[in-house]
């Protein structure tokens, strides 16, 4: 049954057949879905705490957990057990015993400020120690853009879900049905559409305490629009097909029409345009965190890195203008070459009929 309902057809298959061909799509495909999927393992890749650690006999596991100094007997500096451990600290106190612990390869989290390691005042360049050097903070850069990269895809891909699902219900209602409530909702839609985003979202932003919520109900609100007209117009050319009226003549259901059959031969404006959306979104919070109307500090955001760097006072610091520039030019250009390559492999032209 399960194998009958995800069956493909065959101007699909090749189409996808094709997308495989296309190298830079492809291989762009599995190089962002791998930066994707690290970025998700990021509290195992860039923190302060370890994976695994073993403590006589025992094993401890504090990556999302507290775990106070006196359970591996360390005190701090003032004579205190009841603080956070230092694991940093207690992996020198393990050389020479049973005991062991397993950092990440990154043994720094993005809001953690190291201050005591150098003479000079932050930001540090690039050592054996921070890759990518430190910002103006003293925070790690190289976690903050592992950690912002996380950000920016959760996101974008909510927010792209989130507008299409909308729009996709929207523009299909509105083609299918036609008359009076296509009219009213297009004026409505475009009405809609002339509002300024951005004065909009400064004004949330003044009322309330930005968050990812917010500013992803901010963006959602004008997210949805572009898509209707797309599908809206492939629904209005798809309801006059013959296959429409046989499934009126057997007493299909509206619902049935639309999502079972007209929606399963308009998804081309859906795939082409979903990788643009995705390129859209996280520019949209990336520039959001530059003007200071995004996420509250001090969530690891690439905006933030950029505002940073072209403070004048680092100005003269490469690594932090490099750094955020080559994630997001990386990130962008990906996504973009996936795009081009969707559209290139959808394009409904090499299998029209024409009569």
């Amino acid at each position: 049954m399960i194998k009958r309902f995800f069956r493909l057809n065959p101007i699909t298959r090749k189409r996808l057949a094709k997308f495989r061909q296309l190298k830079r799509g492809y291989y762009s495909l599995l190089i962002l879905i791998c930066l994707t999927i690290l970025s998700f393992l990021s509290n195992y890749l860039a923190n302060s705490r370890p994976i695994i650690v073993k403590y006589e006999g025992k094993f401890y596991f504090p990556t999302y957990r507290f775990f106070p100094g006196s359970t591996f007997g360390q005190e701090d500096e003032y004579g205190f057990d009841d603080s956070e451990t230092d694991y940093r600290k207690l992996a020198e106190t393990f050389k020479g015993t049973d005991n062991w612990l397993l950092m990440p390869p990154i043994k720094f989290n993005p809001y953690e400020n190291d201050f005591g390691h150098y003479d000079i005042p932050p930001p540090h360049p690039p050592d054996s120690r921070h890759y990518l050097g430190t910002d103006g903070q003293g925070r790690d850069v190289l976690a903050r853009l592992l950690y912002g990269l996380r950000i920016s895809m959760l996101f974008s891909l909510t927010l792209v879900c989130g507008g299409m699902v909308i729009g996709v219900i929207v523009g299909c209602a509105q083609g299918y049905f036609g008359g009076w409530f296509d009219l009213m909702t297009q004026r409505l839609v475009e009405i809609w559409s002339t509002l300024p985003f951005l004065y909009v979202v400064i004004l949330l932003a003044t009322l309330y305490k930005p968050s990812f919520t917010m500013l992803l109900v901010a963006l959602l609100l004008f997210e949805w629009l572009g898509i209707t007209y797309y599908m809206r117009t492939e629904m209005y050319r798809e309801k006059t097909r013959e296959y429409v009226a046989a499934a009126r003549s057997m007493g299909a259901s509206n619902f049935r029409i639309i999502f079972l059959h007209l929606l399963p031969n308009a998804l081309v404006p859906i795939v082409t345009l979903a990788p643009f959306a995705i390129v859209g979104g996280i520019l949209s919070l990336t520039a959001l965190d530059f003007l200071g109307y995004g996420l509250p500090a001090p969530t690891a955001s690439w905006g933030e890195l950029v505002d940073q760097a072209l403070q004048s006072s680092n100005r003269g610091k490469l690594w932090l203008s490099l750094s955020p520039f080559v994630a997001i030019t990386t990130t962008l250009v990906l996504v973009t070459l996936i795009g081009e390559s969707i559209r290139e492999a959808f394009d409904p032209k090499p299998y029209a009929r024409y009569r």
